[in-house]
């Protein structure tokens, strides 16, 4: 297949080895990645926080740069879901005939990476190797809004040397959310006491997501703490073989 990927803004910017973990992991199964260099950022941000018509470029940018693909592959539930759930509002609401059209077509190709892996590709097993005790948090908008349910889990389940541990109470939010995390502190960081609580609880040496931004929210926190657990992109543990034994 001839994959795009979007890189996302807070991966380009903090988490490059995400997107390069991402095109090793695919191009070993065998797909050709591209890197489309237009791309801008999804719009989250401003559609989130009440700038809806200042989203339009942003959604007419992306139809245009990730057309023709066989897929376009996220590594952000968050965006993979903004794309997926609120492109299509946009074009309707501010748009024009064109770009609801555009983005008709380009939307139902973009996939969060274990829906890309699971569904499309057909593979759960991607010859990962990871000797370490994990743990898997799941994110709110790959959970709630993409849905992806145990796709991360199966893809985990089969990496070989892993010890997968449960999360304790692993749907609850962590606390991030993007900006609630700064309007909202002292409840975001009540939610964050909790997670971390549970993580420590599992004896783990990693954390896994698949949002960096998640990630940070915690990793921040267990760091802060001095636990010593680690923080891992999904893409990163895949992509992992038994030549990268930590």
């Amino acid at each position: 297949m001839r994959i795009a990927l979007f890189i996302t803004c807070f991966n380009d910017t903090m988490f490059p080895r995400t997107g390069r973990a991402v095109t090793a992991l695919l191009e070993r199964l065998g797909h050709t990645v591209e890197f489309p260099q237009g791309q801008t950022c999804c719009g989250q941000m401003h559609f989130n926080t009440g700038y809806r018509p200042e989203t339009l470029p942003m959604v007419r940018r992306f139809a245009e740069v990730f057309a023709g693909y066989d897929a376009v592959v996220a590594p952000s539930g968050s965006c993979a879901g903004m794309v997926r759930d609120h492109h299509r509002v946009v074009a309707a609401q501010y748009g024009d005939a064109a770009l609801a059209e555009a983005v008709e077509h380009v939307v139902p190709t973009v996939y969060e990476l274990s829906e890309l892996l699971v569904d499309v590709l057909g593979v759960t097993d991607v010859g990962a190797y990871f000797p370490h005790r994990v743990t898997y948090h799941p994110t709110c908008h790959s959970l709630r809004m993409l849905r992806v349910g145990d796709r991360p889990l199966k893809l985990l389940r089969a990496v070989k040397g892993i010890d997968l541990v449960e999360l304790p109470a692993a749907e609850s939010c962590c606390g991030f959310g993007g900006t609630f995390a700064l309007k909202n502190a002292e409840v975001s960081n009540a939610m964050l006491a909790d997670k971390m609580r549970h993580v420590q609880d599992t004896g783990a040496e990693f954390l896994c997501a698949g949002d960096n931004s998640c990630l940070t929210h915690i990793g921040g926190g267990l760091s802060r703490l001095r636990t010593g657990v680690g923080t891992m992109h999904l893409a990163e543990i895949l992509a992992s073989t038994e030549g990268d034994v930590r």
